[in-house]
């Protein structure tokens, strides 16, 4: 279902170093806030969400606690403590306040994210 007019464009975001390991740090990807995150459980993966809060209305999401629920992987939100799911965008306590997700890639050492 690829169409030429929707093709997603890969921004180079950071290095994979410099995001501590399950921790996340907020980019600006087309001039819109995104939550880039590290997770490492023996497998390092990067996870992107929109870092705006829409439960708090704060742009907080990349300093949330990164966890795991069951078979996902989530960050909890500083302020009211909601999950989100790292690569749904999910919000797990009130889905309608989910939140956009973005592919994100390491490629060379360098976090690609595509908007």
């Amino acid at each position: 279902m690829h169409s030429e007019h929707h093709v997603a464009s890969w921004f180079p975001v950071c290095t994979l170093d410099d995001i501590v390991p399950n921790t996340g740090v907020c980019a600006l990807v087309k001039g819109e806030q995104v939550a880039v995150f590290h997770v490492d459980d023996g497998n390092a993966r990067v996870y992107a969400i929109g870092n705006y809060d829409p439960n708090s209305h704060a742009a907080v999401l990349s300093r949330g606690l990164v966890g795991s629920l069951g078979e996902r992987v989530v960050v909890a939100s500083p302020i009211y403590k909601h999950h989100f799911d790292l690569a749904t965008g999910e919000c797990l306590e009130a889905p309608q306040h989910s939140v956009s997700a973005f592919a994100a890639r390491v490629e060379n050492g360098q976090v690609w994210v595509a908007a």
